[in-house]
């Protein structure tokens, strides 16, 4: 069943707002497209969106939206964090959001994000004693976020861009 020219305009509307949520924290990004996508499929019975094409576009969504688990945690490693301040980020991160999201759920990423790298810091310079090396895993945490929204980014460009190919090609 082909649907109205207009629902596809709409569902392009919808996405660019998860291309957003790529760079903004508190908007939906991957999972927010990858939904939009499976709405229009399911509504118009999988005939443009193919199952083969929905596959490949949720395994896309699903390195889309645990980009930032991996890709912080990889940044730190790269930069000589050790699993204990890692985890010691994950449980500070869920402190950071818990006490953010007080603030009507506004600061609830602010503070997921001040709270991981404050506990991969100060876990680094307990083990160590070293500032440096402390400052250097945090940074390192700090830039896998951030590469993190790049690749959630070209992710969702890239899902956008296939649904938008799969829909005019009939």
């Amino acid at each position: 069943m082909v649907l109205p020219m207009w629902v596809f305009y709409l569902s392009l509307a919808a996405m660019f707002i998860g291309l957003l949520g790529a760079i903004l924290p508190v908007v939906p990004g991957v999972g927010f497209i990858w939904i939009v996508i499976l709405a229009y499929a399911v509504a118009e019975r999988f005939a443009t969106i193919d199952p083969i094409t929905f596959f490949f576009l949720t395994v896309l969504g699903a390195i889309g939206v645990t980009t930032d688990l991996w890709m912080t945690q990889l940044g730190a490693k790269v930069q000589g964090a050790s699993a204990w301040s890692l985890l010691a980020g994950l449980l500070l991160g869920v402190v950071g959001a818990a006490v953010g999201s007080l603030f009507f759920g506004v600061g609830l990423v602010p503070g997921a994000i001040l709270g991981a790298l404050l506990g991969i810091v100060l876990a680094e310079f307990h083990q160590h004693e070293d500032w440096d090396q402390a400052i250097k895993a945090g940074g390192g945490w700090l830039l896998g976020c951030l590469l993190s929204d790049l690749i959630q980014l070209i992710i969702g460009v890239l899902m956008v861009l296939i649904f938008v190919w799969q829909v005019l090609r009939g």
